[in-house]
C-alpha cells in the first residue's frame, strides 16, 4: 500500500491553501468610463476566481462630500467577503438634500431625472461592462451606501430594482423617491445619536419598509446590533443599531455581508 510521507502530506496542503488563495485573491484598479460625455471613476476590486466562475458585486457609495478612496479604505469588504467583486464609484459635485446646497462637493442624485440622471447612467454602464468582462452572478448583485450613498441605495431599488438583489442602507432615507419601492430584502444601519439624518426619521423609514415587505412587528434579535423582521414574501428587513453619530460603523460590515449572504 502507498504511503504519503508526513512531509509530502504537508507540502500537498499547502499547495492546496495556496492555489485556494489564490483563487479568492484579487486586484484593485481604477478603471475609468464615458458617460454621457463625462469620464466617471471607480475603485475595482476583482476576485481571481471572476475570470472562470460567477461573483457577486457589491456596489459601495461614500457619503455627500466624501470619496471612493477614503471609503474603500474604510469599508472593505475585500477581506470579509474576498470572492466578491467590490465596486466604489466616485461622485461628482452635487446640490446636497440638507447640506451643500450649492452642490460644491461629491454626492449622488436623489431623485429620478436629477442631473438627467448621470448616477444611474453610470450604475448602468459599471454593471453592463463587469458583465462583458468578467463571470458576474446577475442574481447577486448588492448595493450599500452611507448618507447621500445610502439614500441612492435607495433610488437605485427603485430604478433598477430588477438588477439588484439586496440593499444595505447607512443613514439613508427613501421617503423623497417618487417611483414606488417593491418588495426587496433590505438592511437599514441606524446611529442612535445621529445629528444629520434623525433616528426618528429613520425609525420612521423602517416603519415604511416593514410595510413594503410584509414583515412581522416582532423581531428576533441576532446579535446585540441586529435585529431581523421575517417576512411573509421571503423578503425580510434587518436593523443594525449603533450608539454612535452620522457614520456607517466598520464593525457593521460583517453583518452587511452575512445579510447579503442570506440573500439567495
Amino acid at each position: 500500500m502507498f504511503k504519503i510521507s508526513k512531509y509530502l502530506l504537508i507540502v500537498l496542503l499547502f499547495s492546496g491553501i495556496n492555489n485556494l488563495f489564490a483563487q479568492i485573491t484579487g486586484s484593485t484598479q481604477m478603471k475609468s468610463w464615458t458617460v454621457d460625455g463625462i469620464t466617471r471613476k471607480a475603485l475595482v476590486y476583482i476576485p481571481n476566481l471572476a475570470t472562470t466562475q460567477d461573483a457577486p458585486i457589491i456596489f459601495l457609495f461614500h457619503g455627500h462630500g466624501g470619496n471612493m478612496e477614503t471609503m474603500l479604505q474604510t469599508h472593505d469588504f475585500r477581506t470579509l467577503w474576498p470572492e466578491a467583486i467590490l465596486v466604489v464609484p466616485q461622485g461628482l459635485n452635487t446640490p446636497g438634500g440638507l447640506v451643500d446646497r450649492q452642490g460644491r462637493f461629491s454626492g449622488w442624485q436623489q431623485n429620478q431625472g436629477d442631473m438627467q440622471d448621470r448616477d444611474i447612467h453610470f450604475f448602468d454602464q459599471i454593471l453592463d461592462s463587469l458583465k462583458s468582462n468578467f463571470h458576474v452572478d446577475t442574481n447577486r448583485v448588492f448595493v450599500t451606501g452611507h448618507s447621500n450613498g445610502g439614500s441612492f441605495a435607495y433610488l437605485l431599488w427603485a430604478m433598477r430594482g430588477n438588477k439588484i438583489a439586496a440593499v444595505a442602507s447607512s443613514a439613508g432615507l427613501s421617503f423623497q423617491i417618487k417611483i414606488p419601492l417593491s418588495p426587496k430584502p433590505v438592511m437599514q444601519i441606524m446611529g442612535t445619536k445621529d445629528p444629520l439624518v434623525k433616528p426618528a426619521w429613520q425609525k420612521m423609514e423602517i416603519n415604511l419598509l416593514k410595510k413594503l415587505n410584509s414583515c412581522s412587528d416582532n423581531a428576533e434579535m441576532l446579535n446585540k446590533n441586529v435585529f431581523l423582521y421575517p417576512s411573509k414574501t421571503n423578503t425580510p428587513v434587518e436593523v443594525y443599531i449603533h450608539d454612535k453619530g452620522h457614520i456607517y460603523p466598520q464593525e457593521s460590515l460583517q453583518s452587511v455581508v452575512d445579510f447579503f449572504k442570506s440573500c439567495n
